[in-house]
Order: structure tokens, then C-alpha cells, then sequence
């Protein structure tokens, strides 16, 4: 492939507009902002998770409170109604004063078992109504806090974009100078290369592998025409020639 040297020497002028997108863009993804908001609003789902499970465990517990308590209301009545007729000395009958006294002398260890299961579930309801407003405030810092951070990702990327606009800019103007068919390979040999496709030759150097040329490649590079564009035998990246001063 032939292109002048004017147009090769663009290919360099491309690649670090390349690489400053490469680098915004990667900016953009790892600004700290984003792994905030990433943890925040996985928190919050999580919050919000827990805050359900903690209500429905409060509404059984709510609900097995009123239970008990209607338990003890209907042991308490029964027990009153069965004092009522003991006291009222309608009943002569020595057996069934003894099993009226009996009942209600049941009905009083039932009262106090189901009082405890009440007491119980009362300080289960309790535990529950503070655990809810805990996880309640928590899931609401989270959003407030996902919401702050959004706000500041938005903000830097907005910057970010600003940025990467006038360079892509810049790279469309850059295009313009550079035949479409190395171009072409260009663009090829950025994705093939880790974003890296043209390379200045300095001081018998590749600037793309890093690599020192033998004297056998720097003597066929020199040997080519100024218009031939060359290419890296290890990295195959292209070679920009650049002018070194003399005695380099």
C-alpha cells in the first residue's frame, strides 16, 4: 500500500486522538460515581427486600396478637359468666358446684397461659415496628443517597462528553487528510492491536511493541520509498517514518 508521507504522518495525530478517546471513554466507565450508584441501588433493592419481609413478619405478628388477645376476652368472659352463676346461688347441686369450681379454676390457668401469649406477642410486634422503621430510614437514605450520586455521575459524564464531542471533532477533520484505503487498514488494525494501529519508528525503534528493529529491517525500511507504507515485522502495526535529527 501507497499513500504520501504527509498523509502517514496524520496516522499519528489519528492514534493519539484514539487513544484520548479510548481514554475519556474509560473514564467515563470507571468514575467512581458509577460503581456508587451500582452499590447504592443494589442496596436499595436489597433494603427494600428486607423492609417487605419485615413487614409481613409484623402483620402475622399483629395478627396473631389480636388472636390471642380475642382468646383471652372469650376465656375472660366465660370465666366471668361461670363466677356469675357460682356466686348467684342458683346452683345447689354439690357436683355441679364442684365442676363449676373446677371450670373455673381451668379457665383461670388458661386465661394466664394465653396473657403470656399475649405479652409475647406483643413484645414480638414491638421488636417488628422498630425493625421496620429501621429498615424503613435506611432504604430511604439509600435512594436519597443513590439519587445524590446519580445527580454527580450525570454531572462528570456530561463533562466527559463534552470533551470526547470535540475530539471526535477533531478526528473527523484528521480523517479528511488520510486516504480511505489506509484508512481502512487502520481502523482494522485499532481493533486488532488493543486500540494501537500506527506507531512512530524512533531511533530504530518500534513505539508500538517497544521493540528494537535489526539492522536488516531499519535497511529495507530506509530502502523504501517515501510513499510505501511500512509496516512492523513483529507487531505488524504500521510504521510512521518520522524525520530524526541527524547522527540518530
Amino acid at each position: 500500500m501507497k499513500a504520501e508521507p504527509a498523509a502517514q504522518a496524520r496516522l499519528l495525530d489519528l492514534q493519539r486522538l484514539d487513544l484520548e478517546i479510548q481514554h475519556l471513554d474509560h473514564r467515563a466507565a470507571t468514575l467512581p460515581e458509577v460503581a456508587e450508584a451500582t452499590r447504592l441501588a443494589e442496596l436499595a433493592d436489597r433494603l427494600d427486600g428486607e423492609l417487605i419481609a419485615a413487614q409481613t413478619r409484623l402483620s402475622d405478628a399483629e395478627r396473631a396478637q389480636r388472636k390471642a388477645e380475642s382468646d383471652v376476652d372469650q376465656v375472660r368472659s366465660r370465666a366471668a359468666r361461670d363466677t356469675e352463676r357460682l356466686e348467684s346461688g342458683r346452683i345447689t347441686n354439690g357436683k355441679e358446684l364442684q365442676n363449676l369450681q373446677s371450670e373455673i379454676a381451668s379457665l383461670s390457668r388458661r386465661q394466664g397461659e394465653l396473657e403470656e401469649v399475649v405479652l409475647e406477642a406483643m413484645e414480638q410486634v414491638e421488636g417488628l415496628n422498630a425493625e421496620v422503621a429501621r429498615l424503613t430510614a435506611a432504604a430511604e437514605d439509600s435512594r436519597v443517597g443513590y439519587t445524590e450520586v446519580v445527580a454527580r455521575r450525570d454531572t462528570a459524564t456530561a463533562g466527559i462528553g463534552l470533551d470526547r464531542a470535540r475530539v471526535v471533532d477533531n478526528r473527523r477533520r484528521v480523517c479528511e487528510d488520510i486516504p480511505e484505503g489506509l484508512l481502512s487498514l487502520y481502523d482494522k488494525l485499532r481493533v486488532q492491536y488493543g486500540g494501537v494501529a500506527a506507531a512512530p519508528l524512533r531511533h530504530g525503534r518500534c513505539e508500538g511493541c517497544k521493540l528494537v528493529l535489526s539492522p536488516a529491517e531499519i535497511g529495507e525500511i530506509r530502502a523504501a520509498a517515501a510513499d510505501e507504507v511500512v509496516r512492523c515485522e513483529e507487531c505488524r502495526r504500521i510504521l510512521v517514518r518520522i524525520q530524526e535529527p541527524e547522527g540518530q
